[in-house]
This record gives structure tokens, sequence and C-alpha cells, in this order.
């Protein structure tokens, strides 16, 4: 019999996700393509992740990126 996976997720990863999202739409925004952006994201994965536990906005964090 096969177990169904009923572990709420983690709200500090769903709200982390949310936010790489809104920075994704920044890349777009600012010409990057999907698969460009979300690459850049992965590969930056840590310094994203820093980023959105001190407080930057998603914009912010595109800015910083961006320059």
């Amino acid at each position: 019999m096969s177990r169904k996976n009923t572990e709420e997720p983690d709200p500090d990863e769903v709200a982390l996700i949310q936010w790489c999202t809104e920075v994704e739409e920044l890349f777009v925004q600012a010409g990057a393509s999907r698969n460009d952006a979300q690459q850049h994201i992965e590969d930056e994965a840590e310094w994203f992740t820093d980023m959105f536990y001190e407080g930057l906005t998603p914009a912010e964090a595109a800015k910083a990126a961006l320059n």
C-alpha cells in the first residue's frame, strides 16, 4: 500500500519560492528569457536565499542582480 505525504510545507520555503518567482518575473520584464531567469536564480540560489532572509524585496534583489 502506498503512503501519501501529509507533511505540511514549510511556510518559509513557500514564501521563498514565491519571492523567487517575483524576482524571476522582474528579470523577464527586464528582457531575460524565462529559462535564463530561472537558471540564474538556480545558479545563485544561496545568494538569493540570503537576500530573502535579509528582508530585501524582490525588486531590490532583482536590481542587485542586474547591476
